[in-house]
């Protein structure tokens, strides 16, 4: 199996091996094994809900750094949308872009305004009327990666138009490389990330190809970038998008944007994976349009962000008010030309990657089904999670593979002492026959 680079690790010396992780994670990823976690990275998707999740900060998200622009010429910084909401709303957005200038950036480039080119290209896509129905959204990478390795059959179901984050990377890099003289290799582009996946995008060289140099986490550069923003910002006019682009921060973003009405935006990695579930099951004929974001309340919820998903919805509706009383509803077709923003077959397509494969002999795999299936029978099937593994049905899973034993279940390990407690009641019982004067 290929490597895969992962950005949620393990700080192992942090792990107190409770089962917080292992009962939280979506892919059932994460075992307890000596005490501490470990990550099946074939199965993690690196939605970071282990890294909001354990108690003792023992997760973190690897992205890039400031001092990573000393590699290249010319740097371009592309603030997610989210990035916005982690400021108060008197902090205009020119300040904060100012900020990035300020921290070393020579250019800067809003994520929001690719969203709003990808809001009329999803408005076309739709119209053709030729896509798997429902059409889900494949925005945010977490979401993406969880279809590939728990929901393969959806992959037909995904919008073939790259994430707003991409399409800025590649109009920004063209455009700089055009006026300035400069080869692409020479321009970074850095996304300012609010979750850990699109790192894991960027650096997975056997996926889908990036046009964005690296991601930095929020998280990283917000103590920095406070210091950077100018308490006085004389109309630099580095903002130029729109509160429909910006919008796409928080859950119903995107769909506000687009042209159908039959939507469904859900979010939160455990219900959007069961509402892929019913979307397999097809309970969920009749939509139309899927917004999936895995976290809550959509990037604003991002593991990387510094703010409280509440008090950043907040914000955002903030400055949604003083957006819109200096622009119009409907504006999106002043952004420019949408039409290279639909890939027609430029994007390589999403493959399946299967998070479970017994054995690649047929005979061999279908033996570990039986054994899973009868070892399951015998696990108390309390899903306690004591045992290292999230489910009595995983740790049937870990034990056809040879990765754990039926005595790691705490209960049936009791069983098993009794019985030998048992056991040796009835043996010290025992006299030789020799002493035994019922016996003569």
């Amino acid at each position: 199996m290929d490597e895969y680079f992962h950005s949620v690790r393990l700080i192992s010396d942090r792990c107190k091996g409770c089962v917080s992780c292992t009962k939280r994670c979506p892919t059932e990823a994460i075992r307890i094994r000596g005490g501490k976690a470990q990550i099946i990275e074939s199965r993690c998707i690196d939605c970071g809900e282990c890294i909001r999740r354990c108690p003792t900060h023992a997760k973190t998200a690897v992205t890039d750094q400031l001092a990573d622009l000393a590699e290249y010429a010319y740097n371009v910084a592309l603030p997610a949308p989210a990035l916005y909401a982690q400021f108060s709303a008197e902090i205009g957005i020119d300040a904060i872009l100012v900020g990035l200038l300020n921290l070393g950036f020579d250019e800067v480039f809003e994520v929001a305004q690719a969203a709003e080119l990808v809001s009329l290209a999803i408005n076309d896509y739709m119209a053709r009327g030729q896509a798997s129905r429902p059409v889900i959204s494949s925005a945010c990478p977490a979401v993406v990666r969880l279809i590939q390795v728990k929901f393969p059959e959806l992959i037909d179901h995904l919008l073939p138009i790259n994430a707003p984050v991409e399409v800025a990377a590649r109009l920004v890099r063209q455009k700089c490389s055009k006026q300035l003289n400069l080869k692409p290799e020479q321009i970074g582009i850095w996304f300012i990330t609010p979750c850990p996946a699109k790192m894991t995008v960027i650096k997975q060289a056997n996926d889908l190809k990036s046009s964005i140099s690296g991601a930095i986490g929020i998280s990283k550069i917000y103590g920095d970038l406070l210091k950077a923003i100018p308490t006085e910002c004389p109309n630099p006019r580095l903002h130029k998008s729109t509160w429909q682009g910006i919008g796409w921060a928080v859950a119903g973003g995107e769909t506000s944007t687009i042209n159908e009405l039959n939507t469904l935006v859900v979010y939160g990695i455990h219900s959007v994976s069961t509402a892929l579930e019913q979307v397999v099951m097809g309970k969920l004929t009749g939509l139309d349009y899927i917004e999936a974001l895995a976290c809550a309340g959509g990037c604003i919820g991002g593991a990387l962000n510094v703010e409280d998903r509440f008090v950043a919805e907040h914000r955002m509706k903030q400055r949604k008010r003083t957006m819109e009383t200096v622009q119009e509803a409907g504006e999106l077709d002043s952004v420019g030309d949408y039409s290279e923003v639909l890939l027609s077959g430029e994007r390589p397509p999403v493959e399946p990657k299967p998070v479970l494969r017994l054995d690649d002999d047929i005979m061999k795999a279908m033996s570990k089904v039986e054994e899973i299936e009868s070892t399951l029978k015998r696990l108390p099937g309390f899903d306690c999670g004591l045992c290292g593994s999230p489910s009595c049905y995983t740790l049937a899973q870990d034990i056809a593979q040879g990765m754990a034993s039926e005595t790691d279940c705490i209960f049936k390990l009791r069983e098993k002492v009794r019985d030998l407690a048992q056991t040796m009641i009835e043996l010290a019982n025992k006299l030789p026959p020799s002493l035994d004067k019922e016996s003569s």
